[in-house]
């Protein structure tokens, strides 16, 4: 009872706060839809990762699979768990045996009792889910480690050979840093999901009856961490992308924040944040710039601008002419910020103020265009 009343709601929770608070992109998740939802009856599911932050699990599978297959307890996954982790104390073995966590010892190799119930969750035609490395990266998920023979152990020793589906993430380790213990929000994580892995031709082959059980299970969990690798290559990549596009956006919201407090008065200019009540008349005024030839290069003869009058006559509304708003804003914002680190850094009275900032950059961007 308590395993089919946790697991829906954490799962639920986890589901909400990835996509949510933070933001999920896959790529792949067909293949694990279909592992999960339409492989064959009876056929066993081993699902492996990369492991970077503590709540890898529950918090990246919650994220791929659909709302409604969290709410079924007895199809969803079972993983391991270290026992002086998770089984410490009472309560939290409790805890982690209800939300389908199975205890292992570390240092005890890969028969122990752990291992075995795994393999029989696997035999009943459950679905497993293990990180091959053993624990997590220690360098933010940078790099991954070699898979160990236990995933091996799981594949051969099970009944019916399992279908293994691969995963690699990148971005958990901005939502559970390094010595964490609350998970962040407002960050993405990237997923990409591989093809089924096959062992085929590693059971079938004449000299796979000559070659020790502990060799297959290494060639077994060499296959995996092979194929992790590989993903590693295109998340790392894709994350990369994703970082650059999603930088500059909020870049600009954070100056857009920071202009909105700033007290544009005390510049003798009006507000240069975009408000829907600032509905004051402008008065417009088209006006043709011929360009010296021998200082600038000629330009084209419909070139123009315009030049706003505010009914106050500011000066903030001429200032909107020349440049773009969202480079205005990107300009204040900067010198706002390096105004700051000068005082804090600069002895008193020895900084760039704000007005001294201006000046500078329309006498450098903004009035050679007058002459």
């Amino acid at each position: 009872m308590l395993q089919a009343v946790a697991v829906p709601v954490i799962g639920s929770v986890c589901h909400v706060f990835m996509n949510g608070l933070n933001q999920v992109q896959v790529y792949g998740v067909e293949k694990l839809h279909d592992a999960v939802l339409r492989r064959p009856k009876g056929k066993p599911l081993i699902t492996v990762s990369n492991h970077v932050a503590s709540m890898d699990d529950p918090l990246v599978l919650s994220a791929l699979l659909p709302r409604h297959v969290l709410l079924d307890a007895q199809n969803l996954r079972w993983t391991l768990c270290a026992s002086d982790r998770c089984f410490a104390n009472p309560v939290t073995s409790a805890f982690f045996r209800s939300v389908k966590v199975l205890p292992v010892s570390r240092g005890d190799g890969i028969y122990q009792k752990g291992m075995d119930a795994a393999i029989s969750k696997l035999n009943q035609g459950g679905w497993v889910h293990i990180f091959p490395e053993g624990s997590r990266s220690r360098d933010g998920g940078k790099t991954m480690g070699s898979s160990k023979r236990g995933v091996g152990r799981l594949v051969l020793d099970a009944d019916n050979i399992p279908m293994v589906v691969p995963f690699v993430h990148s971005g958990m380790q901005d939502i559970m840093p390094i010595g964490a213990s609350i998970p962040r929000i407002g960050n993405t994580v990237t997923v990409v999901i591989g093809d089924p892995i096959y062992f085929d031709d590693l059971l079938n082959s004449e000299g796979a009856k000559h070659v020790s059980r502990g060799k297959l299970y290494d060639a077994v969990s060499s296959r995996i961490g092979h194929r992790l690798s590989e993903l590693k290559v295109q998340v790392d990549k894709l994350a990369q992308v994703t970082r650059s596009q999603n930088l500059p956006a909020r870049n600009t919201d954070r100056a857009a924040v920071i202009l909105q407090h700033v007290d544009w008065e005390s510049f003798g200019m009006g507000n240069l944040t975009p408000s829907e009540d600032d509905g004051s008349p402008q008065q417009e005024t088209e006006i043709q710039l011929a360009a010296p030839p021998h200082t600038q290069e000629p330009r084209p003869a419909d070139w123009s601008y315009r030049v706003g009058f505010s009914r106050e006559g500011g000066f903030a509304s001429r200032m909107r002419s020349f440049m773009d708003q969202s480079e205005l804003m990107g300009f204040a914002a900067r010198g706002i910020f390096m105004n700051r680190r000068v005082q804090e850094t600069s002895p008193s009275g020895s900084g760039v103020g704000p007005l001294k900032a201006w000046r500078r950059y329309l006498e450098a961007n903004v009035l050679p265009q007058w002459n």
